[in-house]
């Protein structure tokens, strides 16, 4: 996943990044509590340890962000540089307090977690489910925003839908992302476990889970024929990817024989400004 997120999506809440005149104060570790709207289930430890061992040796470089709260503060951006920290033993950790509302704080985790390529496929399904909740949006104005396509975000959403224990592997990571796909078509949450069970004793490829599904599915009497959807075009599928990286925003290719037209989203007048730059007009 891209470590930018579409421009939209970046304008519904205040900057993260560090300011000028940002004051950076020591805060003791036992002062401060995880976001209780923290996203992120799972911390692999040994990506905690990695950062661990870069903080003893450099220290923490990038600060913290917190807010102040009844009882000391409340962790806003930086839960692994805090979580890393208490495991080199620290006592203190650089820190900017700011203000922000429950509802903020509950935005900037979400976001700053999409941001983030190592959030598990479950974690990332339940952060974009969450942003639509709060933002009120749909699957298609979310996908607008991150610069992504509806369809991810569906295929991403339909991973909810899965038993707690299935979407307990994917998140260890006992499960693909790919076979937690394959085993969404299947309706019976039963077979679901059971499929998933042997995929893991096993050690089932992906391929090898969706040839067992396939055989099942020969054994099931054969529905009435359907139309097949006619499929895009590849070429013009990679080149709105490519776009969409250029621009950092939502592409449409609209084709039909020999003409059609492309559509750039922008999300307000500095967005547009800036898609305009880059387009040299």
């Amino acid at each position: 996943m891209s470590k930018r997120l579409g421009r939209g999506l970046d304008a519904l809440i205040p900057s993260l990044s560090i300011q000028e005149d940002d004051k950076v104060v020591e805060i003791d570790l036992k002062q401060l509590r995880p976001n209780p709207y923290q996203p992120r289930l799972t911390f692999h430890d040994e990506s905690i340890h990695e950062l661990a061992e870069s903080i003893r040796q450099h220290g923490v470089i990038q600060p913290i962000l917190v807010r102040s709260v009844l009882k000391g503060y409340e962790i806003i951006a930086g839960e692994r540089r805090y979580r890393a920290s208490q495991l080199c033993g620290l006592k203190t950790i650089p820190a900017v307090i700011r203000s922000f509302t429950d509802q903020q704080t509950m935005e900037i985790a979400l976001i700053e977690n999409l941001q983030r390529e190592d959030l598990n496929a479950i974690d990332l399904a339940a952060a974009y489910q969450a942003i639509m909740d709060k933002f009120d949006l749909t699957q298609e104005e979310l996908s607008l925003k991150v610069g992504k396509s509806r369809s991810h975000i569906a295929n991403f959403l339909r991973l909810l839908t899965l038993p707690p224990e299935i979407k307990g592997n994917v998140s260890r990571g006992t499960l693909s992302m790919g076979h937690a796909r394959a085993l969404v078509g299947i309706k019976e949450d039963k077979l679901r476990k059971e499929l998933a069970k042997q995929a893991i004793e096993s050690e089932w490829s992906v391929r090898e889970l969706e040839q067992a599904i396939q055989e099942l599915e020969r054994k099931q009497p054969e529905p009435a024929p359907k139309i097949k959807a006619v499929k895009r075009d590849a070429y013009l599928e990679a080149l709105e990817e490519s776009l969409r990286e250029r621009f950092q925003t939502s592409v449409k290719i609209k084709a039909s024989r020999e003409r059609g037209k492309i559509e750039l989203a922008y999300y307000n007048k500095q967005d547009l400004e800036r898609i305009l730059d880059l387009l040299k007009l």
